[in-house]
């Protein structure tokens, strides 16, 4: 038996190019990083233990999110400043958190 398979009528796949299609950009990760960012300074500046767990969730989610070809520096800035918001707000209240309502 041959192999049925043509090698000459293989299609590669091409990703669509974004730049002639601004709508297949997914805005997910800048959203994300965003909200990271202003969570974390509430969590910062509020003491809100709650907002810098919802920072360190939506860093995830941007870092989950993002491309390779993204910039790297202002993602794990914003990591870095939700970690920190949830370091900062146990260190100057150890007790647990308690529920936002």
């Amino acid at each position: 038996m041959a192999d049925p398979r043509r090698p000459a009528r293989v299609a590669r796949y091409k990703p669509p190019a974004t730049e002639t299609n601004p709508a297949l950009e997914d805005p997910t990760p800048d959203y994300m990083n965003l909200l990271g960012m202003v969570f974390s300074m509430c969590g910062l500046m509020l003491k809100l233990k709650w907002c810098a767990w919802i920072a360190v969730y939506c860093s995830f989610i941007s870092f989950a999110n993002s491309r390779s070809s993204e910039d790297t520096k202002q993602m794990m800035s914003s990591f870095m400043l939700s970690i920190s918001a949830v370091v900062m707000s146990y260190l100057q209240n150890p007790q647990p958190m308690s529920p936002p309502w």
